[in-house]
């Protein structure tokens, strides 16, 4: 595996630039960018082999998608409860799609991906307690919009998320701080030539000095996302995504190659 400086670093980027048009490796989809980006650069998947690497994060996305961009995976507090296997999935997860299928037959699922702007359809939203300094998952029955899933909305009537679950200010804080305290970040264009995917990577940036009230404030907003991906079987993991758009806000100095 190759090693770097952040100066070799930026000028193997601009150089990955200037190639234009280059075909992936990979299977056609939103990751690809990254890992072909990695594979082009020679370096293990979420592994940057530079001075410090701890403090530095490589990441690349199509201009053209609207996937969010994962920033860290963070499972909520109380942690005696592992709530989300614990609490979650058996009092309002609901059956999953290939339950009697790929899956036993009482196999149930609990995938939300949500934000402060809105509650989304089963009635999930997230709310920021300045006072507490808490990010708190809140469930309000009265906000299910889903109405084609009536076993499940009666499944859930009367219930409340007691306690809710949440993330600390300081605990984000060290994570987000510690994972992104700086940032490389590449855009890049995508086409299929003969078929096969293409990327252009073009606007590369150097974040630095992650901000963290910036952070909480992108969270109040609603450009930041958590999502919640599990199943009876397994827990996928709960991640902390993020709008494209906003990422480069979320850093005190930004410098553009």
């Amino acid at each position: 595996m190759k090693t770097y400086t952040k100066e070799s670093l930026i000028k193997a980027l601009i150089e990955i630039r200037n190639k234009g048009w280059i075909p992936t490796g990979r299977k056609n989809n939103d990751g690809g960018v990254g890992n072909t980006l990695e594979d082009l650069l020679g370096i293990e998947e979420n592994n940057l082999p530079i001075p410090n690497a701890a403090e530095w994060e490589l990441k690349a996305q199509k201009k053209d998608t609207t996937a969010l961009i994962t920033l860290f995976h963070m499972e909520p507090s109380p942690r005696a409860y592992k709530f989300v296997p614990s609490i979650l999935l058996p009092e309002f997860g609901w059956r999953h799609q290939e339950a009697g299928i790929k899956h036993p037959d009482d196999e149930k699922s609990f995938r939300q991906t949500i934000n402060a702007n809105i509650y989304s359809n089963r009635g999930f939203t997230v709310k920021v307690d300045r006072n507490q300094r808490k990010v708190l998952i809140n469930f309000d029955h009265s906000k299910i919009i889903d109405r084609d899933h009536p076993e499940w909305i009666n499944f859930v009537e009367g219930k409340s998320l007691n306690p809710e679950p949440y993330w600390g200010f300081d605990d984000l804080y060290h994570k987000a701080g510690t994972k992104l305290h700086n940032c490389f970040f590449v855009w890049a264009e995508s086409k299929k030539i003969n078929g096969i995917l293409h990327f252009h990577y073009q606007e590369i940036y150097m974040l630095k000095q992650f901000d963290l009230d910036r952070f909480i404030d992108a969270i109040e907003a609603g450009n930041v996302y958590i999502d919640f991906d599990a199943r009876t079987g397994h827990n996928h993991g709960t991640k902390f995504r993020l709008r494209r758009e906003a990422l480069i806000d979320l850093f005190a100095a930004v410098k553009e190659y």
